[in-house]
C-alpha cells in the first residue's frame, strides 16, 4: 500500500514520547509534516530530526506541526528527545501499523527488520498529503528545500 499526493492522510492514533497520545485527524486545520525515520539515535536520524528542530521558525511561518516517528518504544524516543533537544513531538509505531498505511515499511535495513523507511510527506490543513517523498538508501537525508516550498504554498 502506498499513500500518493493528493489522497487522504490515513488517519492514527500514536503515542508520543511524553506518553500522550496524538491523533492525526485532531491536526486538520494547520499543515502536518509527517517524518518517519528508521531508528533514534542514529547519525543520519539525529541530523534529520535536528534539521526539522532548527527549522521551525521556518515552518511555523507555514503554522505547520511536525512529528517524528519510528517503531522505537516511547521510552527511547523520549531520551533522544531530551537528548537532541527537540521541540516536537516523536511518535512511537512500536506496532509498525503506520509505517504499513503509509507504504514505509522497510523488511529489512542492513539486519534491521520491520522498520520506517525514511520518508517525508506533507499534509494540508483538510487532510490531503500534498509531498511525500520516501528514500531509497537511509543514509540519504529528505529535500528539506521541497517540503519548504510545499509549506509555502500551503500558508
Amino acid at each position: 500500500m502506498s499513500v500518493d499526493v493528493g489522497s487522504k492522510a490515513p488517519d492514527f492514533t500514536l503515542t508520543a514520547q511524553d506518553r500522550q497520545p496524538v491523533t492525526l485527524s485532531q491536526r486538520r486545520g494547520k499543515p502536518v509534516v509527517l517524518a518517519f525515520f528508521p531508528a533514534a539515535f542514529s547519525s543520519v536520524c539525529a541530523r534529520e530530526m535536528c534539521t526539522f528542530r532548527d527549522s521551525l521558525p521556518r515552518l511555523g511561518q507555514a503554522t505547520a506541526e511536525v512529528y517524528g516517528i519510528s517503531v522505537d518504544t516511547f521510552f527511547t524516543l523520549k531520551a533522544f528527545h531530551d537528548h537532541e533537544k527537540l521541540t516536537f513531538a516523536l511518535l512511537s509505531d512500536f506496532n509498525k501499523q503506520v509505517i504499513r498505511d503509509y507504504g514505509v515499511f522497510n523488511e529489512d535495513m542492513i539486519g534491521l527488520k520491520g522498520i520506517a523507511r525514511r520518508a517525508v510527506f506533507v499534509i494540508d490543513k483538510d487532510g490531503v498529503v500534498r509531498h511525500r517523498e520516501i528514500l531509497d538508501d537511509a543514509r540519504n537525508e529528505p529535500d528539506y528545500n521541497k517540503i519548504f516550498t510545499e509549506l509555502a504554498a500551503l500558508a
